[in-house]
Protein backbone atom coordinates (compact mmCIF):
# COMPACT_ATOMS: atom_id res chain seq x y z
CA UNK A 1 0.00 0.00 0.00
CA UNK A 2 1.37 3.32 -0.91
CA UNK A 3 1.61 6.32 1.86
CA UNK A 4 -1.33 8.80 1.87
CA UNK A 5 -0.46 12.42 2.05
CA UNK A 6 -3.58 15.16 2.89
CA UNK A 7 -4.09 18.19 0.41
CA UNK A 8 -6.05 20.87 2.05
CA UNK A 9 -8.37 22.47 -0.32
CA UNK A 10 -10.53 25.74 0.55
CA UNK A 11 -13.91 26.66 -0.60
CA UNK A 12 -14.97 29.86 -0.45
CA UNK A 13 -18.90 30.33 -0.51
CA UNK A 14 -20.65 33.12 0.06
CA UNK A 15 -22.22 32.00 3.57
CA UNK A 16 -19.02 30.74 5.04
CA UNK A 17 -15.71 29.40 4.88
CA UNK A 18 -14.77 25.92 4.28
CA UNK A 19 -11.93 24.16 4.91
CA UNK A 20 -11.92 20.30 2.98
CA UNK A 21 -9.02 17.60 2.80
CA UNK A 22 -8.81 15.23 -0.05
CA UNK A 23 -6.08 12.58 0.74
CA UNK A 24 -4.09 11.58 -2.12
CA UNK A 25 -1.58 8.71 -2.84
CA UNK A 26 2.01 9.65 -2.38
CA UNK A 27 4.31 8.12 -5.20
CA UNK A 28 7.91 6.56 -4.34
CA UNK A 29 10.28 9.48 -4.70
CA UNK A 30 8.14 12.22 -4.28
CA UNK A 31 8.85 15.45 -3.00
CA UNK A 32 6.81 16.45 0.28
CA UNK A 33 7.31 20.25 0.09
CA UNK A 34 5.28 22.87 2.08
CA UNK A 35 2.73 24.38 -0.25
CA UNK A 36 0.58 27.70 0.28
CA UNK A 37 -2.15 25.39 1.23
CA UNK A 38 -0.42 24.13 4.24
CA UNK A 39 0.40 27.41 5.64
CA UNK A 40 3.69 28.68 4.27
CA UNK A 41 3.49 31.05 0.87
CA UNK A 42 6.64 29.72 -0.29
CA UNK A 43 6.58 28.99 -3.75
CA UNK A 44 8.70 26.02 -5.05
CA UNK A 45 11.19 28.69 -7.41
CA UNK A 46 11.65 30.85 -4.36
CA UNK A 47 15.10 30.51 -2.74
CA UNK A 48 15.39 30.77 0.87
CA UNK A 49 18.96 31.38 2.71
CA UNK A 50 19.63 30.78 6.51
CA UNK A 51 16.78 32.48 9.15
CA UNK A 52 14.12 34.00 6.68
CA UNK A 53 15.95 35.48 4.00
CA UNK A 54 14.78 35.47 0.59
CA UNK A 55 17.18 36.19 -2.86
CA UNK A 56 15.19 38.80 -4.70
CA UNK A 57 18.42 39.79 -7.12
CA UNK A 58 16.04 39.13 -10.03
CA UNK A 59 13.86 41.92 -9.07
CA UNK A 60 16.73 44.17 -10.18
CA UNK A 61 17.12 46.19 -6.86
CA UNK A 62 19.95 47.05 -5.23
CA UNK A 63 20.54 48.22 -1.52
CA UNK A 64 21.14 51.62 -2.53
CA UNK A 65 17.59 51.51 -4.03
CA UNK A 66 16.64 50.08 -0.68
CA UNK A 67 18.28 53.12 1.82
CA UNK A 68 17.49 55.75 -1.06
CA UNK A 69 15.09 58.62 0.64
CA UNK A 70 11.53 58.34 -0.48
CA UNK A 71 10.26 61.81 -2.60
CA UNK A 72 8.22 64.21 -0.86
CA UNK A 73 5.56 64.30 -2.83
CA UNK A 74 4.93 60.28 -1.39
CA UNK A 75 3.57 61.49 1.05
CA UNK A 76 1.45 64.45 -0.12
CA UNK A 77 -1.88 63.64 1.75
CA UNK A 78 -4.41 65.71 1.17
CA UNK A 79 -6.65 67.08 4.04
CA UNK A 80 -10.11 69.04 3.57
CA UNK A 81 -13.57 70.30 4.60
CA UNK A 82 -15.92 73.10 5.14
CA UNK A 83 -16.86 75.89 7.09
CA UNK A 84 -19.18 78.86 7.25
CA UNK A 85 -18.63 82.44 5.92
CA UNK A 86 -21.01 83.80 8.02
CA UNK A 87 -20.09 86.06 11.20
CA UNK A 88 -23.63 84.74 12.93
CA UNK A 89 -22.09 81.68 14.85
CA UNK A 90 -25.23 79.88 14.76
CA UNK A 91 -25.47 80.31 10.91
CA UNK A 92 -23.41 77.23 9.45
CA UNK A 93 -23.51 77.85 5.59
CA UNK A 94 -20.89 75.76 4.64
CA UNK A 95 -19.61 78.57 2.15
CA UNK A 96 -16.22 78.26 2.36
CA UNK A 97 -14.94 74.57 0.70
CA UNK A 98 -11.29 73.92 1.36
CA UNK A 99 -8.64 71.38 0.69
CA UNK A 100 -4.59 71.56 1.69
CA UNK A 101 -2.07 69.58 1.67
CA UNK A 102 1.51 70.30 2.66
CA UNK A 103 2.56 73.42 0.91
CA UNK A 104 -0.84 74.02 -0.65
CA UNK A 105 -4.08 75.07 0.44
CA UNK A 106 -7.27 75.67 -2.43
CA UNK A 107 -10.43 77.42 -1.20
CA UNK A 108 -13.62 77.58 -3.09
CA UNK A 109 -16.26 80.23 -1.61
CA UNK A 110 -19.92 80.73 -1.84
CA UNK A 111 -21.13 83.76 0.20
CA UNK A 112 -24.65 83.72 0.64
CA UNK A 113 -24.43 87.44 1.01
CA UNK A 114 -22.75 88.02 -2.41
CA UNK A 115 -26.11 87.18 -4.17
CA UNK A 116 -26.83 89.20 -7.66
CA UNK A 117 -22.87 90.71 -7.71
CA UNK A 118 -21.49 90.24 -11.16
CA UNK A 119 -18.05 87.81 -10.84
CA UNK A 120 -16.48 90.59 -13.30
CA UNK A 121 -17.02 93.36 -10.39
CA UNK A 122 -15.06 91.03 -7.46
CA UNK A 123 -11.76 91.04 -6.11
CA UNK A 124 -9.48 89.50 -3.47
CA UNK A 125 -6.85 91.30 -1.94
CA UNK A 126 -4.48 88.89 0.29
CA UNK A 127 -1.90 89.57 2.92
CA UNK A 128 0.34 86.93 4.30
CA UNK A 129 -2.88 86.59 7.02
CA UNK A 130 -5.64 88.38 5.94
CA UNK A 131 -8.57 88.01 2.47
CA UNK A 132 -10.89 90.99 1.51
CA UNK A 133 -13.34 90.50 -1.19
CA UNK A 134 -14.24 93.89 -2.83
CA UNK A 135 -17.27 94.31 -5.00
CA UNK A 136 -16.99 97.40 -7.18
CA UNK A 137 -13.98 98.92 -5.10
CA UNK A 138 -15.48 98.37 -1.35
CA UNK A 139 -15.02 95.43 0.84
CA UNK A 140 -17.69 93.46 1.79
CA UNK A 141 -16.31 90.65 3.11
CA UNK A 142 -12.72 89.57 4.84
CA UNK A 143 -11.16 87.23 7.47
CA UNK A 144 -8.06 86.00 9.20
CA UNK A 145 -6.47 83.10 8.03
CA UNK A 146 -5.82 79.95 10.00
CA UNK A 147 -1.93 80.13 8.40
CA UNK A 148 0.71 82.49 6.89
CA UNK A 149 0.47 81.94 2.67
CA UNK A 150 2.63 83.58 0.05
CA UNK A 151 0.86 86.56 -1.42
CA UNK A 152 2.62 86.40 -4.62
CA UNK A 153 1.00 82.86 -4.98
CA UNK A 154 -2.31 83.73 -5.12
CA UNK A 155 -4.57 82.38 -7.96
CA UNK A 156 -7.98 83.58 -7.38
CA UNK A 157 -11.39 83.39 -10.07
CA UNK A 158 -14.90 84.40 -9.88
CA UNK A 159 -17.30 82.82 -11.79
CA UNK A 160 -21.33 82.84 -11.83
CA UNK A 161 -22.30 80.17 -9.36
CA UNK A 162 -25.49 78.56 -8.66
CA UNK A 163 -28.80 80.51 -7.19
CA UNK A 164 -26.73 84.09 -8.67
CA UNK A 165 -23.98 83.28 -5.99
CA UNK A 166 -20.80 84.15 -7.27
CA UNK A 167 -18.28 81.26 -6.93
CA UNK A 168 -14.84 82.36 -6.34
CA UNK A 169 -11.64 80.01 -6.21
CA UNK A 170 -8.40 80.96 -4.57
CA UNK A 171 -5.37 78.85 -4.46
CA UNK A 172 -2.19 79.81 -2.54
CA UNK A 173 1.27 78.33 -1.31
CA UNK A 174 1.77 78.08 2.49
CA UNK A 175 4.69 80.33 3.93
CA UNK A 176 5.61 77.20 6.37
CA UNK A 177 5.16 74.17 3.57
CA UNK A 178 4.12 71.45 5.80
CA UNK A 179 2.08 73.31 8.34
CA UNK A 180 -0.98 72.02 8.42
CA UNK A 181 -3.84 74.74 9.20
CA UNK A 182 -7.20 72.73 9.55
CA UNK A 183 -9.25 74.93 7.55
CA UNK A 184 -8.90 79.02 5.82
CA UNK A 185 -10.93 80.85 7.98
CA UNK A 186 -9.60 81.72 11.77
CA UNK A 187 -12.25 84.67 12.11
CA UNK A 188 -14.56 87.12 9.63
CA UNK A 189 -13.16 90.38 9.62
CA UNK A 190 -15.17 92.81 11.59
CA UNK A 191 -15.74 94.95 8.32
CA UNK A 192 -17.69 92.60 6.75
CA UNK A 193 -21.26 94.01 5.93
CA UNK A 194 -22.93 90.58 4.89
Amino acid sequence: MKPVRALSFVLLSTECLLSIEAFAPIGIGHENRPTRWSGSTVSPNTRMYGEGSIDVSDLGITMDDMNAPLPDDMFQIASSGCESTSRIPSVDDEGCVWEETNDTMDVKLSIPGLRGQPPAALTLDITKNTATITAFGYAVWSCILRGECVPESLSFSATDGNDMVPYIEISLRKANPGDRWGGFIAQIGEDSIL
